[in-house]
């Protein structure tokens, strides 16, 4: 669990402070003019506190397993921060705030 709190928190830093947007599912594959409706860099914000976040919990969970002698609260945290993390993630990355505003 560690492990993949360690995951989540060096995807976040690559992301936004690497500038690894690439690795943002679908960022890779747009064109350049799609590209530029995007403000990538609140994008890339987001996406690390996301990544944070879902580290957070599953220390936590890790944390609360340990002491509690019981396996499952930590299977609970991992499960509990993927149902709420991912889908936060895809519905806000997608939201009218994160693309450019015209300037026409």
């Amino acid at each position: 669990m560690i492990l993949t709190a360690l995951i989540f928190i060096v995807l976040g830093v690559l992301i936004k402070h690497g500038k690894f947007y690439n690795l943002i599912a679908g960022y890779n594959t747009m064109s350049k003019e799609e590209k530029a409706k995007y403000n990538i860099v609140k994008i890339a914000t987001l996406f690390r506190n996301v990544m944070f976040y879902m580290a957070i919990i599953t220390i936590l969970g890790n944390l609360l397993s340990k002491y509690y002698k019981n396996d499952k609260i930590g299977l609970y945290a991992i499960i509990l921060a993927t149902i709420t993390g991912l889908p936060y993630l895809l519905i806000k990355s997608n939201s009218n705030a994160y693309k450019k505003k015209d300037t026409d």
